[in-house]
Order: C-alpha cells, then sequence, then structure tokens
C-alpha cells in the first residue's frame, strides 16, 4: 500500500469518527445518549423530532398534543421467570420551554412500560400515558417519574411544579417539590421546571430494598447526596419481563415545547453511565437578546423623544382608540392575569360578526374566535349589565372556575369588562351542545349520540360535580344544570359548562341562597319553599339531564297520548318515564333513534338513577360521591319500583311555565 493511499484510509477512518453521534450503547441494556444527532434511532411517535441540532423535542408547540420517544429495543427486566424485576439506574437532562415563564400546559415523565403503544392516551393532564377509562388500571403495567407543572386536583398533585414517581396512572405514589438539597448547607432550593433551563434528573430502583430514588438538579450541578424524595414500591408487580424505557409528554392550550438533551440508562446494578455535558445540543432561544451597551444609552434618549411625539398628537389618538376602553375595579386585582384586552377579543371574533355567532340566549350571545398572538380557538361569550346575568354573576363565574381545573369542565381562560358590557373567553368546545345532538329529527341529517357516547357524558358530569362539590377547596353548587349547558369537545367528552348562576361557600356550611334560580323542567320541587340551592337541588338537576340524555326526551314533553288539537297536554319526563315502568317496560323509555343499539343494563341503570336522583323529596336523593359509586358499579342501587316513587310524584308535581330569573 502506497503512503498516498495510507493517508487517505487514515483520513476517512478519522472523519467517520468525527461524525458519530454522541451515543453508546451495550448489549446488556445499557447506554448514554450525549444528544441525540446522527442516526439515535429512537422509536418516536406524535409530535416528537430530533432536530438537526441534535435536541429531542418530545412536543413542538401545537396544542393537545402527545409525544413520545424510545429505546427501540425492549429491554429484560427479569432474568428468570418469577424473579423479581432488576435495579435499573437512568439519568436524563431535560428542558421545558414555554412561551410564559409563569405558565406552562403539562409536563413530562420518563416511563418503563410493556409497549410503545399509547394511541389511546389523552394529552393534558395525562401526559400521553393513560385516558380516563385506563387511568389507574393495574393492566397498564407502567412505571413513570413525572415532571409536572399543572395542579390537577383530581390526582392529588403537590402544587403546578412537582416531580413525583407513579404507578399505573397519573396519581403519584410519592412526589415532592421540584428542587434540590444543596451539598453545601443541606438547604433546599427551588427548581422552577418552566424556567427554559436545562436540569439533570437522577432515577434509581434498588430491587433488594424495592426503593424508588429521585433526584434533581441544575445542570452541571453534580448529583446531590440528598434524593429529591425515595418512595418504597416492589415494582415486580408493576414491570412486564420485558419492557420499554423512554419519555412521554403532552400539551395543553399553551405553547410549550418538551426537550431532552442527554439520556442514559443501565441495568442490573449498574449505574447510568455519565452524560457529557459538553457534547449536549443547545436549546433554542426564547427570549429577546441581551442589549448591547450602545442600545441601553441611546434607547433613553430615544424613547423620551418618543414620549412627547406621542403627547403632541395624544388627544387624537385617545378619542380614535376610545372604544376599546375597559373598565377596572378593586376586586379584579387578583385575577389580572387572566383578563384578555379588548382589542385582541374584537378582533379574534372579527369585531363579533353574526357568521361567527355560536348561540344566543337569556345569558347573551356566544361568538367564536381566533386569538390572533397564539391562534388559539376560544368562544367568548358577551353579556351586557343589564341582562339576566348582569354583574354579580359575571363575577361569580370568574371567581368560581377561573382557578379550578377538571377534565370534565369547560375551562375559563380569561375575562373582559368594557363599559356596559362583560365578555367571558372559554377554551372552544368545537362539537357545540349536547342538547343538539338529542333533540333533533331525522331530517336534520345530524348524526345522534351512541349510547357508549351518553354512557361516558354521564359519567364524565357526574365526576365534574363530585369535584364541585367534595373535592374543590370551596363547594361549588352549579344551579343550572342541564343538557344545552354540558358541551362536547373534540372527543366528544362532556364539559360542564355555563357558571353565571353557581355560588361558592364553605365546606360544612350551610350555603345562603334567597331566590329561585335554574331552567323549569330542572328545579328541585323544595326550591319552592325554601329558595335555598343545595347540592342536591344540583342532583336533582343531574337526575333530570340523566332522563333527558338516555330517553332523548326534554324534561317537560307533549303527552305522546293526546296528540290530536284538542286533548294535547304537557306532561313531566319523570312521569312519562315512570309510566312506562309501571307498565312493565322500563327499558322501552330509552331513545327509540337508537333503534335498540344499546347496553340494557348501562340504560336500566342509567333510568333508575335518572329517577332516584330527581326524587321529589330531598333526603331521598344519593349524594355525587353515591352517584358514582352507582355508575362505576362499586355499589348496587337500592331496591326501589315505580310505586316508591309515584306516590311523592303525586303530592309534589310542578310544571311551570317560565324560566326562573336570576338572584
Amino acid at each position: 500500500m502506497s503512503s498516498s493511499t495510507f493517508l487517505l484510509l487514515h483520513l476517512q477512518l478519522l472523519y467517520l469518527g468525527l461524525s458519530l453521534p454522541a451515543i453508546t450503547a451495550s448489549d446488556d441494556g445499557r447506554f448514554v445518549y450525549s444528544g441525540f444527532s446522527g442516526g439515535a434511532n429512537l422509536a418516536m411517535d406524535g409530535a416528537s423530532t430530533v432536530t438537526p441540532g441534535g435536541l429531542l423535542e418530545l412536543t413542538n408547540g401545537t396544542d393537545q398534543q402527545n409525544g413520545h420517544a424510545f429505546y427501540p429495543t425492549p429491554l429484560r427486566f427479569v432474568r428468570s421467570p418469577g424473579g423479581s424485576v432488576l435495579s435499573f439506574s437512568t439519568s436524563f437532562v431535560f428542558a421545558i420551554l414555554s412561551v410564559y415563564t409563569d405558565l406552562s400546559a403539562h409536563g413530562l415523565a420518563f416511563v418503563v412500560a410493556p409497549s410503545r403503544d399509547f394511541s389511546t392516551a389523552l394529552p393534558g393532564q395525562f401526559l400521553g400515558l393513560a385516558n380516563i377509562s385506563s387511568n389507574g388500571n393495574g393492566s397498564n403495567h407502567f412505571f413513570a417519574v413525572e415532571l409536572d407543572t399543572i395542579q390537577n386536583k383530581e390526582f392529588d398533585d403537590l402544587n403546578a411544579n412537582h416531580a413525583g414517581a407513579n404507578v399505573n396512572g397519573l396519581r403519584s405514589e410519592q412526589s415532592y417539590y421540584a428542587g434540590y438539597y444543596d451539598d453545601k448547607d443541606g438547604s433546599f432550593r427551588n427548581l422552577s421546571l418552566i424556567s427554559r433551563e436545562a436540569m439533570q434528573v437522577w432515577v434509581d430502583y434498588d430491587d433488594k430494598d424495592a426503593q424508588i430514588t429521585v433526584a434533581m438538579a441544575p445542570l452541571k450541578v453534580a448529583r446531590p447526596a440528598r434524593p429529591l424524595f425515595t418512595a418504597i414500591y416492589n415494582l415486580t408487580t408493576v414491570i412486564t419481563d420485558v419492557a420499554y424505557v423512554g419519555f412521554s409528554s403532552a400539551t395543553g392550550t399553551i405553547n410549550v415545547r418538551h426537550c431532552i438533551l442527554g439520556w442514559s440508562f443501565a441495568m442490573n446494578g449498574l449505574a447510568a453511565p455519565a452524560i457529557d455535558v459538553a457534547k449536549l445540543p443547545k436549546l433554542p432561544r426564547m427570549s429577546p437578546k441581551p442589549r448591547s451597551k450602545t442600545l441601553e444609552i441611546t434607547l433613553p434618549v430615544a424613547t423620551a423623544g418618543f414620549v412627547l411625539a406621542v403627547g403632541i398628537v395624544g388627544f387624537v389618538l385617545l378619542r380614535r382608540h376610545s372604544r376599546y376602553a375597559e373598565l377596572r375595579e378593586d376586586w379584579e386585582v387578583e385575577f389580572g392575569p387572566h383578563r384578555f384586552s379588548y382589542k385582541d377579543l374584537h378582533r379574534a371574533t372579527q369585531g363579533f360578526k353574526n357568521k361567527n355567532l355560536l348561540g344566543a340566549g337569556g345569558f347573551g350571545r356566544v361568538y367564536k374566535g381566533i386569538l390572533p398572538a397564539s391562534k388559539l380557538e376560544i368562544a367568548v361569550k358577551r353579556v351586557s349589565h343589564e341582562s339576566k346575568q348582569g354583574i354579580k354573576e359575571f363575577v361569580a363565574e370568574v371567581v368560581s372556575i377561573g382557578r379550578i381545573q377538571h377534565h370534565n369542565l369547560v375551562k375559563l381562560l380569561g375575562y373582559c369588562r368594557r363599559r356596559r358590557e362583560l365578555f367571558l373567553v372559554y377554551e372552544y368546545m368545537p362539537n357545540g351542545s349536547v342538547d343538539k345532538y338529542i333533540h333533533i329529527s331525522s331530517e336534520e341529517g345530524t348524526p345522534i349520540l351512541t349510547w357508549a357516547q351518553r354512557w361516558h357524558i354521564i359519567k364524565g358530569i357526574a365526576s365534574c360535580l363530585v369535584y364541585l362539590h367534595e373535592e374543590w377547596e370551596k363547594a361549588i353548587i352549579h344551579r343550572d344544570i342541564k343538557a344545552s349547558n354540558v358541551l362536547l369537545d373534540v372527543d366528544m367528552n362532556g364539559r360542564l359548562g355555563d357558571f353565571g348562576l353557581a355560588r361558592l361557600y364553605d365546606h360544612d356550611t350551610d350555603p345562603q341562597t334567597t331566590h329561585v334560580v335554574g331552567t323549569i323542567g330542572y328545579l328541585a320541587p323544595e326550591l319552592g319553599h325554601t329558595s335555598k340551592a343545595t347540592p342536591l337541588t344540583d342532583v336533582f338537576a343531574f337526575g333530570m339531564f340523566v332522563l333527558e340524555v338516555a330517553c332523548g326526551q326534554r324534561p317537560i314533553i307533549t303527552n305522546q297520548r293526546s296528540l290530536d288539537s284538542s286533548s294535547s297536554q304537557l306532561l313531566l319526563l319523570v312521569d312519562w318515564v315512570l309510566e312506562q315502568w309501571s307498565n312493565g317496560s322500563l327499558i322501552s323509555a330509552v331513545d327509540s333513534r337508537l333503534e335498540g343499539n344499546y347496553n340494557v343494563s348501562e340504560a336500566s341503570l342509567a333510568l333508575k338513577l335518572g329517577l332516584l336522583c330527581s326524587h321529589p323529596f330531598a333526603n331521598a336523593r344519593p349524594s355525587m360521591r353515591q352517584v358514582m359509586h352507582y355508575l362505576d358499579g362499586a355499589m348496587p342501587l337500592p331496591e326501589m319500583t315505580p310505586t316508591d316513587l309515584s306516590l311523592p310524584l303525586q303530592q309534589n308535581r310542578q310544571l311551570p311555565s317560565t324560566k326562573a330569573d336570576g338572584s
């Protein structure tokens, strides 16, 4: 071989060596990624991608998206049949890049799972790991360490900035506030997960003690001697013999990207290899570049000149922009971050044009809009001070749902006040309200809801009412539960909205209300005597809602036996259902448009539960917690016959003809 040929070969080998990614892996499940460029060979789905710079982006800022990235080869966690799960160790460097430094939309998780298929998992608070029905199921067989940036009360989260060890669901077995213990003085130092800064996490599982250890620290800070938290849990009951390791993340309504910069993993008692920090990819800049010294000197001068110019023409501009003037009062201070400008709402709805009108009623008008900056679809409720839903109801809605979160609530994004108008801004529900799907004729062409969808909606609204009545920091009585106030999101999940008549009070205290409010047909009989709304008056309205959804009939219907012009009359839906039951065929009350395509046992339960919840005697109704037990099959319905309900109904029958006013 000539010297020139040898030199050429040497240079080619050197080039190949330099171009290889910063990745090493072994056959025993030990690997390290110091960046992901150059053929990382990860198994990805959803919004996940590897950028040209070697950054693994689990999400890309798209709303309501999942993203997963797994080591492509499954690892054997159990060496012999019936054996215990081996010890393992992992470390990774991550960063969460939100468009806001004080607001994010859910976090990410390291996960060990039997499959890479999470196609049925939901985004948002479920982090792409589970859905409403599968959350917490033992059949999931996944272990995860979450880094969560939203406080979900339904999962008992500590706060909106925590780490947790999870098994088969999103409720953590152990968790703690995000941060680390300084080795120098032992003090705890908080870390903001949405600071846009890279951080490192270490997770270890010791099979001898069945102990999970989680630690974290800023990048370039050594692993703290004291972990963030430990948990005792035998993962042999959770992790399957062969499983995949990787990451899962999801977004909600905020523009955010979840990034992994480096990752290492080892099994069988070996420590995860060190990640070469020097080789990690750079994070994209999310804020303006630092100003130069020259700019710092010239900017004040230029600003002064600009202010002077504005002062000269200010009078003209003031008149020109007066149409965007807004009202601000003292009570609004704590809700300031959720206030929208009228200008943005005006542009989002194209000046509140009729073509964007979604609906209208006594409460005002609702318009569809698209925020100009984020392109987020919204629904804007526009109410005047003189309407039935005035300033008191407006304040109630802002206070009651501005700070609560539940996957079956329509999320209130913010509000605005201008002159004699009030505006509430919600996330947009693309499929409208439930009543539009159950009160339709075959000529309209709109598909009716299937029984499975109806059953899912009923359970979702029941779960939401349990949360409102018992689980939030204050008890909330909705006071206007009905099909038109239950909206459907893109996945046809029922979301309870319109809190304009809601009342808040401390748990274990008596709610004080003095006027009857709500909608005729959904009002509990005792309201006519006491005018006092309670959780049990919500239960009554929920019972009517269940009957309405199951039967496809409104709470007050035309008597089907009297359709001739001389004898037509109105009939309460509950009476009609009882009549079918008394005639020996309760199930015949189910919506005939389903053509028999429904689960008979579920339909029978729904009808009986609707009758029980709408019992005329308040003390005979179940709580919403009991209702959930009935729906989940954890508790059987009490024995009852149509006669048990018919007698009290005859004594308490009411058939008003108008809608009750607001208090």
